[in-house]
């Protein structure tokens, strides 16, 4: 057997980084099949995801190729993980493309042993084109802006019946509670004062001060209208690499959708404004230096594909460019609770906070984000 293999995985900048969790062991896997039985002995472990939040990579049995993924319980235990693999069940029940989750001998899906959470996943059918992106790098045309905009409506309507509570996990899921609140800073002070190690990193920043002057502004005219919004559950991580595709090179076709790990009970407008935030604005170009300007054709393409299956109407589209500087506060905030507690990386953390945080309100302030913000305004249903 191997020894544990060095890991690296995406960081928050264009640079790889030294992985947070260890990678998986053959060990590892050959342990967890025993709970699994029906799934035969381990032949391979054959790739290591380099996603940041867990240790996750493709198997092969004596049953065939399964997808392997692994969370620490400060992160997801069973019962936060279960939350997820259920809306799975629904949404494949609904005919949505997504890969089916694994139960154990016990017939639940989600495996504890030792101070680690498993899960098992079907291999879902399509080709990963984009395996190797990074978080908020671009679509490769279009057409694939288009195609994912098609299926991030179909996913909505496969979702619409979706009734579970939100999520209990208190870490790493994306979410708009911060700012559906009349007093979006009162609750990020409360949050704070509820976990230790954000309170601990918050206390000698600057914080209230600067959201006073960049975030009040846009959530003054968006708090009335995200009181019209229907809850629904959503993905919240929609971006090209989640999403596998069609092997037909003359066409653009959503096969599968991968990783509901962020998803939470928000509103669809949410999921679409965060799909404009992943995938049309090169966030990473700030880091040297450059000015990030949004892909307008792919924000037009990714609208249009979802318009042709769920009609925006004018307020939603209003809505939707009131959002789209807020939608990553909630998660900004949770990923820096993350880092400063969790992991323990004061370095991560403060990437978190003046990169994610405070940078992109920065940007949706400065000339590209206030281009991005006119052209969504001048979008017709």
């Amino acid at each position: 057997m191997s020894n544990t293999p060095l890991r690296t995985a995406h960081g928050l900048t264009k640079d790889p980084v030294a992985a947070d969790w260890p990678a998986l062991r053959e060990a590892d896997v050959e342990r967890l099949l025993l709970e699994y039985p029906h799934l035969g002995v381990l032949h391979s472990l054959h790739w290591h995801s380099p996603r940041p939040f867990s240790a996750a990579g493709l198997i092969t049995t004596s049953t065939g190729t399964l997808f392997v993924k692994r969370h620490h319980q400060q992160v997801r235990q069973a019962a936060w993980l279960e939350e997820e693999h259920r809306l799975l069940a629904h949404l494949h029940a609904q005919g949505a493309p997504v890969a089916a989750v694994v139960s154990n001998r016990h017939g639940r899906t989600a495996t504890v042993q030792d101070e680690w959470t498993y899960e098992i996943h079907r291999v879902a059918a399509g080709v990963d084109l984009y395996r190797d992106a990074l978080s908020w790098t671009p679509f490769q045309s279009v057409h694939h802006a288009h195609a994912a905009g098609r299926a991030l409506a179909q996913l909505h309507n496969a979702a619409a019946g979706y009734q579970a509570p939100a999520r209990q996990t208190p870490v790493l899921v994306i979410n708009a509670k911060l700012i559906e609140q009349e007093d979006p800073l009162a609750a990020i002070t409360a949050a704070a004062q509820a976990d230790s190690a954000l309170g601990t990193y918050l206390q000698d920043k600057d914080w209230h001060a600067q959201l006073s002057n960049l975030l009040l502004p846009y959530h003054a005219e968006l708090l009335p209208l995200l009181k019209q919004q229907p809850a629904l559950w959503t993905h919240n991580d929609w971006h090209a690499s989640n999403l596998l595709w069609s092997d037909d090179s003359s066409t653009a076709v959503v096969s599968s959708v991968l990783d509901f790990g962020l998803a939470d009970r928000t509103f669809a407008l949410f999921d679409l404004a965060t799909a404009i935030e992943r995938n049309a604005v090169p966030w990473l170009d700030l880091d040297s230096g450059g000015s990030a300007p949004a892909d307008l054709d792919a924000v037009d393409a990714l609208l249009a594909g979802y318009h042709a299956v769920k009609p925006l109407s004018a307020t939603e589209l209003h809505t939707l460019t009131a959002l789209l500087p807020l939608v990553h506060i909630d998660f900004a905030v949770s990923e820096i609770a993350y880092f400063a507690g969790v992991v323990q990386s004061v370095s991560s953390a403060d990437i978190a906070y003046n990169a994610y945080l405070i940078g992109h309100l920065h940007w949706f302030n400065g000339a590209e984000g206030q281009r991005l913000l006119n052209h969504l305004a001048q979008v017709k249903p």
